[in-house]
């Protein structure tokens, strides 16, 4: 129940404000993006502020690369703050380790308030005995009692004997001073909030509003970490991961919402703007979410093949090595679920040596008459006026009617003859981005091949 003597800073007309509150410690764990991606979401269902504060008092692990780490991943999944680092605000500044002197003077208030004293050097808080109860708005109504130890001596350190403040003093300190409405964070955070609460009632402030969000587990159901000794499961836990192997930030982000979100229609590939229209807290499911790689491939390539050309360039060019010729990569775009795939799947656009997959020409020669197709489809092509998918398909299929045989006796040979491989894009507008030079060389050079092997 709120203290009868607290100062309530809600208003039915003030905006909504909350926060996501990183330590620049290592790589942005996933769970960390998810916590940042609901509460830019509810800012933005909501109309309110996005805060980004970083928590950078831990000096001997903080580092400047883990800090642009940071804002370089919440820019990747547009997850854009409206005041913090680089934009600055009303509540600044937002790096922990600039506001020192706010600190001094709160803990200097509890302190001639009496709820604070110092013991060894070390400042500590006044903790009453009392049960507090967390009104949850995901986990309901929360009540933990002091443990024995804790009922002899409930009250803890706030400030170190170095003179450091500690994590729970600062967090509080932060969210009242920056006016914060909305704390959504993970439930690894739940225990600690009841001291949380008795801190902001001994500034006399009505606390903010306290939403756990359940963890993310891996797909065996242990704990997400990024110490994990097992190294395929560390790198799930790291935004990174996904960025390095060629996911899209929109489908990261979409799947990331559905981790422990419902938008209770079974639903899943939903454009953000719908999202964030649907979006509240009250949905978000108790329990522990699994991480379902399947399915993120499965919406990564959903969400490629829906990209239009321009936004799929642009995400494409870190990934080819310059070569980003559109019509080429506007090509394989259907078949691509990984951008990091793509040299593989465009290489022999812009090169005559390419490999040949020894299974694809093996299948592909299973009659002694395909270096002998491929000569005559040659001859064809030559021929041809309109060098186009269309007139590429249509001499294509009357040579297989001539020969009497299946259009796929010539499709396959074909396919592998120009690209050394047995799946790829479409088979004539291949051919017709390739050119008729390059194609006929490459036929020519493909049936010698097939000779060679049968």
């Amino acid at each position: 129940m709120p203290h009868v003597s607290a100062v309530c800073y809600f208003s039915a007309t003030m905006s909504f404000r909350v926060r996501f509150a990183p330590s620049p410690t290592g790589f942005l764990h996933i769970g960390s993006v998810r916590t940042a991606l609901f509460n830019w979401l509810y800012a933005r269902r909501t109309g309110g502020t996005f805060v980004l504060r970083i928590e950078d008092t831990d000096t001997a692990r903080n580092t400047e690369q883990s800090l642009h780490t940071i804002l370089d991943g919440l820019r990747w999944l547009g997850l854009d703050w409206d005041e913090g680092p680089e934009k600055g605000g009303p509540f600044g500044p937002y790096f922990q380790s600039q506001r020192a002197a706010i600190y001094q003077r709160r803990v200097k208030e509890l302190i001639d308030k009496g709820l604070a004293y110092e013991r060894e050097g070390a400042i500590r808080f006044k903790m009453t005995r009392a049960p507090i109860e967390v009104a949850d708005l995901i986990a309901g109504r929360v009540v933990r009692p002091l443990n024995e130890t804790e009922m002899l001596d409930p009250d803890f350190v706030i400030v170190r004997s170095d003179g450091n403040p500690v994590f729970h003093f600062v967090n509080v300190v932060d969210d009242m001073e920056m006016k914060i409405t909305h704390v959504i964070r993970g439930e690894d955070h739940l225990s600690n909030t009841p001291k949380h609460i008795a801190l902001f009632r001994a500034f006399g402030v009505e606390p903010p509003q306290y939403a756990h969000i359940p963890m993310i587990l891996n797909p065996d159901g242990t704990k997400m970490s990024k110490s994990d000794p097992d190294v395929a499961k560390a790198r799930l836990a790291s935004l990174q991961t996904y960025v390095e192997d060629g996911y899209v930030p929109e489908a990261v982000r979409n799947y990331l919402c559905l981790l422990g979100w419902s938008p209770k229609d079974n639903r899943e590939v939903m454009p953000l703007e719908e999202i964030v229209k649907l979006f509240d807290l009250p949905q978000i499911l108790r329990n522990n979410a699994r991480f379902d790689s399947t399915k993120l491939l499965w919406m990564n390539g959903e969400y490629i093949r829906a990209l239009p050309l321009d936004r799929f360039l642009t995400l494409a060019r870190p990934f080819t090595g310059g070569r980003d010729d559109p019509k080429v990569l506007g090509l394989v775009k259907e078949k691509v679920k990984l951008l990091k795939e793509l040299p593989d799947w465009i290489g022999y656009f812009f090169t005559d040596d390419y490999p040949f997959d020894p299974e694809a020409v093996k299948k592909s020669c299973g009659s002694p008459h395909t270096s002998e197709r491929l000569l005559k489809l040659a001859d064809k092509f030559s021929a041809i006026a309109a060098w186009d998918a269309a007139g590429l398909e249509a001499v294509l299929k009357a040579l297989a009617t001539e020969m009497a045989i299946k259009t796929g006796e010539l499709i396959h040979p074909c396919r592998v003859a120009v690209s050394g491989k047995s799946a790829g894009p479409s088979l004539y507008h291949m051919l017709e981005v390739l050119g008729r030079d390059r194609v006929l060389a490459r036929l020519r050079r493909g049936a010698e091949k097939f000779r060679s092997v049968v």
